[in-house]
């Protein structure tokens, strides 16, 4: 089997250490189709390369060239999800959403909100809410629910029938199915402010000073 000859190499690398080192597929793939070509030229007539030999080498630049089209290729796909995030993210500004959390905000006139998720159906769901000093307030019984994000609100009526004072509550949620635990994840009430964009994840989403900045991803509902 023809090999290159070593004097032809050390041209060729005599001549490319003068420019640039390639750092893209095109000129790696010059790079090989001069040698190639040189290679070529400088056989030995009696003993010339094989078809099978280049068509194996021609293979392993054409593999090459197929890996840098692919990165390239994930590269503008991931720079236009990227981007359509960055508009998603920028719409939300001004609007309410539901985030992970346990908070209840009572204002004079109305009171914020809240939600959850079940793991599993439940037959038996009820929520407590608890005032800042951990004292059970209200116990509403919801009866059956199923999957899927919940919303729900409250009416600011406490268990003994007074307006509950403005402040800050929480929630949790018992849901149970004879004697089955279903798990819950809770969300409350948030608006989105502003929006802080440059992160690796992703958008960051200001919820104003009350809540902390959340990810897209972490919205489980528009309202």
């Amino acid at each position: 089997m023809a090999t290159i000859d070593p004097a032809i190499v050390n041209q060729i690398n005599q001549t490319s250490s003068t420019q640039r080192v390639a750092s893209n597929s095109q000129e790696m793939r010059d790079n090989f189709m001069t040698l190639l070509v040189t290679q070529l030229r400088n056989q030995d007539p009696l003993n010339p390369m094989e078809n099978n030999e280049m068509t194996s080498q021609l293979a392993q630049i054409n593999t090459v060239s197929g890996i840098e089209s692919l990165n390239e290729t994930m590269l503008t796909i991931n720079n236009q999800m990227e981007a359509a995030k960055n508009m998603q993210a920028s719409a939300l500004i001004g609007r309410a959403v539901l985030v992970p959390g346990e908070r209840i905000l009572v204002g004079n006139d109305d009171v914020t909100p809240f939600g959850f998720e079940l793991s599993a159906p439940a037959k038996n769901v009820t929520i407590n809410i608890f005032n800042d000093s951990g004292m059970l307030v209200r116990r509403m019984e919801l009866g059956a629910v199923g999957t899927g994000t919940q919303s729900f609100s409250w009416d600011g009526a406490m268990d003994d029938g007074e307006q509950a004072p403005a402040g800050a509550y929480r929630f949790s949620v018992e849901a149970t199915n004879g004697d089955q635990v279903i798990t819950s994840e809770r969300f409350n009430y948030a608006q989105v402010i502003a929006v802080s964009l440059g992160h690796k994840d992703g958008p960051r989403l200001d919820l104003g000073g009350i809540f902390e900045p959340v990810r897209l991803e972490d919205i489980r509902q528009i309202i």
